[in-house]
């Protein structure tokens, strides 16, 4: 009897530690899971950690980027505004320059051809004037009497001042301010340029009494006498 009741409670304690093991066992795999769970957790929120940590590298390294851009644009868009300005000023430099070529170029063909005129006019005989002549230059006023009075001292008969007169008119009105801005001529006689009066004195911009002595310096020069002059005129626009 002792020993069966002996047996029971072996086995009795044999199935109670078999229940403790496996409820041990229950408790120790979920500590294990949980402990994994933690485990993974923690994982998961460094790679959390470190994903924000590169987007904010990343942030750093386009605003950067944006930013050196900016530079650069602004860097580029200054050196071609200089280089546009700098283009400008060569084309304004090289327009000037073919506006002073052209005009010594026909200034040349008109010297030219007004020599070959006056060549082909043979001996420079005075071309006579059929209109009314003056008895003095009482009879004008202002710089017509100036240049009328100066052409009677350069050898001139007073029978020329009608020629010269009727030449002047027409190129300046007798104006001795009077400016040819296409071409450059100034002044009673329009001489072109107009610098090529300073011969006749450095006030040969104000004062028309030096215009005048040069333009009939100038005619008599080129055409002997203002008549021959103003028929030249009539003939080619020019003279």
């Amino acid at each position: 009897m002792n020993r069966l009741w002996s047996r029971v409670g072996i086995r009795v304690a044999s199935v109670g530690l078999l229940v403790a093991g496996v409820i041990g066992g229950v408790y120790l795999g979920q500590d294990q899971e949980v402990q994994a769970q933690s485990t993974q957790a923690d994982a998961v929120a460094r790679v959390d950690v470190d994903d924000m940590q590169l987007l904010k590298e990343r942030h750093g390294q386009h605003a950067a980027a944006r930013a050196y851009q900016r530079e650069a644009e602004g860097e580029a868009a200054s050196k071609a505004a200089s280089e546009a300005k700098a283009a400008a000023g060569k084309a304004r430099t090289l327009e000037k320059k073919v506006i002073e070529k052209k005009a010594a170029e026909k200034k040349k063909a008109e010297e030219k051809k007004a020599q070959e005129s006056g060549s082909s006019s043979g001996s420079g005989a005075t071309v006579p004037f059929t209109g009314p002549i003056p008895e003095s230059c009482n009879d004008y006023s202002g710089n017509r009497e100036t240049g009328c009075a100066l052409m009677l001292k350069a050898g001139f008969k007073i029978s020329q001042f009608p020629c010269l007169d009727k030449l002047w008119k027409k190129e300046s009105g007798w104006n001795h301010r009077a400016s040819n801005a296409s071409s450059g001529a100034y002044g009673i006689p329009q001489s072109l340029p107009g610098s090529k009066m300073s011969s006749e004195g450095s006030d040969w911009r104000t004062n028309p009494a030096t215009q005048i002595k040069w333009g009939l310096g100038y005619i008599e020069g080129r055409y002997n006498t203002p008549c021959n002059a103003w028929s030249h005129s009539q003939s080619s626009g020019w003279y």
